[in-house]
């Protein structure tokens, strides 16, 4: 079995147990795992308070294994005040309801550090698509934070030095919105890189979102 952290889109791979990222306009709950969230691009301050309804009503659904993707974008003009209200109250249903929580970070990696420990939480939290240099890795695995590697694990050379170097307890793997490559491609060269990815991300999967 084979697990993708993050995904736009339904999976049709066999054996490929993959959370699709819901877009909350258009939820669909047949959808075998998923995931709930208001994404920082796409807030609305006329819809927030629908949208948490909606999230909280739905957390506990079978098919419902994390919150997000949510977070924090330093390169996008909606207030960095306002998409810090909108996580910060996403966290806290995602701790009442012990969910994991997959982040969207860009150019924020400190604030979400000093929000989990601000928060003092116990849910785990899972920055996706982690491309960025070893010294941001470590600040987030030595706060408890997990990593999810994409597409820019085939190619980045400095990137697979870092994978190589996060501890396998913290490690994920996931297409995005790439349609290009497929989970098997990203395992694949996981696998050159380090070995017995499969339980590695098999054990980390089945712990963080309790599917023992």
């Amino acid at each position: 079995m084979k697990y993708n952290l993050h995904t736009h889109y339904r999976s049709s791979e066999l054996d490929t147990l993959a959370i699709v990222n819901q877009d909350l306009l258009a939820v669909d709950l047949t959808i075998p795992h998923f995931s709930l969230g208001i994404h920082p691009w796409y807030i609305e301050p006329a819809l927030i308070e629908e949208q948490l309804h909606f999230i909280e009503n739905h957390l506990q659904h079978p098919n419902c294994l994390a919150i997000g993707e949510c977070g924090l974008d330093k390169k996008i003009e909606i207030p960095l005040a306002l998409q810090e209200e909108v996580l910060l109250r996403q966290l806290l249903l995602a701790e009442k309801n012990k969910k994991a929580v997959i982040l969207h970070v860009v150019s924020a990696y400190q604030e979400i550090i000093a929000l989990k420990k601000r928060l003092n939480l116990t849910i785990p939290l899972i920055v996706h698509g982690f491309n960025k240099h070893q010294q941001v890795a470590e600040s987030l695995w030595k706060n408890g934070i997990y990593l999810s590697f994409g597409r820019a694990l085939l190619s980045n050379t400095r990137l697979q030095e870092t994978f190589v170097a996060v501890p396998k307890a913290f490690v994920f793997l996931e297409t995005d919105d790439d349609q290009t490559i497929t989970i098997a491609e990203v395992y694949a060269k996981a696998a050159e890189l380090r070995p017995a990815i499969d339980e590695i991300v098999a054990s980390n999967f089945k712990r963080v979102m309790n599917k023992e």
